[in-house]
């Protein structure tokens, strides 16, 4: 196909297409003559893929590079290229003091305990959920805090979850851009359902 119909088979603009060629994003296409190129099925999952990075993730364009090298390594299994891809995700950052972190670690430390979890201090993801604890202290709500093996149970069954659908798409481009859409915008469905079932649980205890 060409330029123009690899736009209408994925959705990206000629202009962005040919920004994404510049940042490296995209394989090079066949050249038929010097000024001709022809793309293919992959060139169009690879965009939709970059799209579901850059747009519904949110990565960086260096992020975005690194995901789609190691996902052309084939020595790189698919959990490291979810990780490199999850990793990127925005996520929330707040300041603390060294103690309060201290403090937030040993209480999380005992919870993936229990779950069986490992436990990377150095994750950004570890360290969001350090800081929303310490911000929870320092709020006067710690209680919440009390929940966190319920949580934890119920993250638990939810990854159970999206890693098996998520795995059943097959190609590691497809499992990773299912992942990246899944979690972003599975966060707001999972937050949207679980004020739903506030509200209902609140009404037949409380109403």
């Amino acid at each position: 196909m060409r330029m123009a119909e690899l736009s209408r088979e994925s959705g990206v603009t000629v202009a962005t297409i040919k920004y994404y060629q510049r940042e490296g994003l995209l394989p090079p296409a066949e050249l038929t003559s010097p000024n001709q190129a022809r793309y293919d099925a992959s060139h169009v999952r690879r965009l939709k893929l970059v799209r579901a990075l850059l747009e519904v993730g949110g990565l960086s364009i260096a992020s975005v590079r690194e995901v789609l090298a190691a996902i052309d390594d084939s020595d790189a299994s698919t959990h490291d290229v979810l990780g490199l891809a999850q990793h990127g995700l925005p996520i929330a950052r707040v300041e603390v003091t060294d103690d309060d972190r201290a403090w937030a670690m040993a209480r999380f430390e005992a919870t993936a305990a229990r779950r069986g979890w490992e436990v990377f201090p150095d994750s950004p993801v570890t360290r969001s959920l350090i800081d929303v604890m310490c911000a929870l202290r320092e709020v006067g709500h710690e209680w919440v805090l009390d929940l966190l093996d319920t949580y934890a149970e119920a993250a638990d069954l939810v990854a159970e979850a999206d890693i098996e659908a998520v795995a059943r798409r097959g190609r590691t481009e497809a499992v990773v851009e299912g992942a990246v859409v899944g979690t972003v915008l599975g966060d707001a469905l999972f937050a949207a359902l679980r004020r739903l079932a506030h509200a209902e649980v609140s009404r037949k205890r409380l109403g």
